[in-house]
């Protein structure tokens, strides 16, 4: 007699709650990162170049303290502590900005919210493993990433419609993006329990010590060596709205570009992850490069909105197909006793990676222009696709 199917099994709610909270959070940071650099540049009469640089060291500053966090949520055994004040710090941050008399204030305001966004970067998604089964743990890490592309798309739309509401008057709008911010922060301490601390989870080692990084098995850094080489054939999104005004976008409509991206790049997240659950991920992540490499092809040979809104899409798309699977591999490759070291060391990378690429970009951009940058993604995301190919399981 055939013995009855197994039940399907679902995600469970606080991966869910962990979902809308980065809704939420996202939608409130966009809201903001929409309008700061308008504000900077007409209220404070900052210079582009300058408000590019305080934007670098507010990034790079993320990526340091993951590092940090991601392991003192190993030593303590404990990662909703953590989670919540780095989403406590960046609520904070919020009402800072339409205060602010100056832009060492906005400089402030950013770098509390991008030390928040570090802290909570890499225990949240060791917390999404530790309370996941194995099996469904690319569809966590989409529903994840969907549910934060939504917030990417709600916060500027916001903006837009806020702005209308309140007559131009950014500081009024800004005001705004607190309420989303604090409401995220009381959904997660009310509706997200602490795991139980187990025998694994038990500090294992010292932090930030060579013993920690000794219990990263080798398999471990192969992902991480994976996570850099795609980072480094896909640069900031910052390109993509440049490229948009480079084609005649009206600048009115220019972030329709992001919208576009973060609206295929939500729709897609976890059907993608729950795909991740079920196939070889070297074939998911050969077909995430291959898409890149069509996404820069169109941007390369745009000469329309249409067509960079296309590339756009497909920039989504790649984002969607492999970046829940990258976080699921960090997870898979480590135990629970060293996830959020792993965590924080797989970002600090990338965070790295993104920079390098960027300033390639950059320079590729001022010396040769827009279609030549996007050729040589293409090329990176080429020979990246070849080296997954190649390279041993």
């Amino acid at each position: 007699m055939p013995s009855p199917a197994a039940p399907r099994r679902r995600l469970p709610l606080s991966v869910w709650v962990l979902g809308v909270v980065s809704l939420l959070m996202d939608a409130s940071s966009e809201l903001v990162h929409s309008l700061l650099p308008v504000l900077m540049a007409t209220t404070f009469g900052v210079s582009m170049a300058t408000i590019g640089l305080l934007e670098g060291l507010a990034e790079a500053t993320s990526s340091i303290v993951r590092v940090f966090s991601g392991t003192l949520s190993d030593w303590l055994g404990r990662r909703k502590d953590l989670v919540v004040i780095g989403y406590g710090l960046a609520a904070l941050s919020k009402p800072l900005f339409p205060l602010a008399p100056s832009v060492g204030w906005v400089f402030t305001a950013r770098v509390v919210d991008r030390i928040g966004k570090g802290i909570r970067g890499a225990p949240r998604d060791a917390l999404v493993a530790d309370i996941t089964p194995p099996e469904l743990r690319g569809a966590a890490y989409g529903l994840r990433q969907a549910l934060d592309s939504v917030g990417a798309v709600i916060g500027p739309l916001l903006a837009v419609a806020l702005m209308v509401w309140f007559v131009n008057d950014i500081r009024a709008v800004l005001w705004m993006a607190a309420l989303p911010a604090v409401l995220a922060v009381v959904l997660l301490i009310v509706a997200v329990p602490e795991p139980e601390r187990t025998v694994e989870r038990a500090r294992p080692h010292a932090p930030f010590t060579r013993a920690s990084l000794a219990h990263l098995p080798r398999r471990y850094w192969r992902v991480v060596a994976v996570g850099a080489v795609f980072t480094l054939a896909r640069f900031s999104e910052a390109f993509l709205v440049l490229r948009a005004q480079s084609v005649g976008f009206p600048i009115t409509y220019v972030p329709v570009v992001m919208i576009a991206m973060n609206v295929i790049y939500a729709a897609a997240a976890y059907p993608a992850g729950r795909i991740a659950d079920r196939m070889r991920p070297r074939a998911l992540l050969v077909g995430g490069l291959v898409v890149l490499v069509g996404a820069d092809l169109v941007l390369a040979l745009a000469t329309t909105p249409l067509q960079v809104v296309a590339g756009a899409c497909c920039w989504g798309l790649h984002m969607a197909l492999t970046q829940g699977l990258l976080s699921k591999l960090v997870a898979d490759t480590t135990s629970p006793a060293v996830r959020g070291t792993a965590f924080g060391f797989f970002h600090l990378v990338t965070g790295v990676t993104v920079l390098a690429a960027s300033v390639i970009a950059g320079a590729l951009w001022n010396t040769f222009g827009p279609s030549a940058t996007f050729v040589a993604g293409a090329l990176f995301s080429a020979i990246a696709a070849t080296c997954v190919l190649t390279s041993r399981s």
